[in-house]
C-alpha cells in the first residue's frame, strides 16, 4: 500500500479479542501491493456504523499525469458481535467513480455493465465473499449560461458492500481486487496481461 500522506484510519477500541482482529485487518491492508497507478492513503474511518473501522481512499492515475481518471473509497468494518445482514463480523464498503465519454455513458445497460465490473472484480481478484449488494448510478451534466459551450459529462459511481472470507488476514486480498479491477476498469485502464504482476512502489 502506498504509504505518501498516509494516516491512522483506525477506529474503536480494543475489546475481547477485537482488538487483535482490528490490528489483523489493517496489517493485512497496508501489506497490500495493488497497480502502480492506484494511490492509496489512510483516511479517518466513519462513526456510528461499527464498533471497529479502518478507511483508505483511492485515486486511479497514469505514471507522470497529476490528472486522476477515478477516485474511490474502501472501508473495513468490525462488529465483533456480528451483524445479521453481514452474515459475519467483517465488512467492506466501497464505492468507485469516475467520469465517462458521453457515448459510453449513453448506453441504457450501463447499470448492469457497472456491475458486472464489481462481481468479475472479486472473481479475477480469487477471494470469497458473501452477502454482495450495492447500486451503480449515472449522473448526467449538461452546461448553460456561460458554460454552455462545455460538452456534457457523465459520471458513474459503483458503491458495493459485501463480508469478506477467509477471516482479517484476507482483507488486503480484497482490497487488491477492488483497486485492481474495479477501480481500474472504472478509470479505464485496460487489465494487465495475464501472468503479469504489478511491482510494488517504494513507499516512503
Amino acid at each position: 500500500m502506498d504509504g505518501r500522506g498516509s494516516r491512522d484510519g483506525t477506529r474503536g477500541a480494543a475489546g475481547a479479542g477485537s482488538g487483535s482482529v482490528v490490528e489483523r485487518c489493517t496489517a493485512s491492508l497496508r501489506a497490500a501491493r495493488t497497480r502502480p497507478e492506484v494511490r492509496l492513503a489512510e483516511v479517518p474511518a466513519p462513526a456510528r456504523v461499527a464498533p471497529f473501522a479502518v478507511a483508505l481512499s483511492a485515486d486511479v492515475a497514469r505514471a507522470g499525469d497529476d490528472e486522476d481518471l477515478a477516485t474511490g473509497r474502501f472501508v473495513m468494518l468490525h462488529d465483533p458481535a456480528g451483524q445479521e445482514a453481514w452474515e459475519g463480523d467483517l465488512r467492506v464498503v466501497t464505492f468507485a467513480r469516475a467520469e465517462l465519454d458521453p457515448e459510453t455513458g449513453a448506453d441504457p445497460l450501463l447499470g448492469d455493465v457497472g456491475w458486472s465490473w464489481f462481481v468479475d472484480a472479486l472473481a479475477e481478484g480469487g477471494v470469497e465473499h458473501a452477502a454482495a449488494g450495492g447500486t451503480v448510478t449515472r449522473v448526467l451534466s449538461d452546461s448553460y449560461g456561460s458554460l454552455a459551450e462545455r460538452e456534457p459529462t457523465v459520471e458513474l459511481e459503483v458503491r458495493a458492500s459485501w463480508s469478506p472470507l477467509g477471516g482479517p488476514d484476507a482483507v488486503g486480498d480484497h482490497l487488491r481486487a477492488w483497486a485492481d479491477h474495479l477501480l481500474c476498469t472504472v478509470a479505464g485502464l485496460p487489465p494487465l496481461p495475464a501472468g503479469v504482476t504489478a511491482l510494488p512502489r517504494r513507499t516512503r
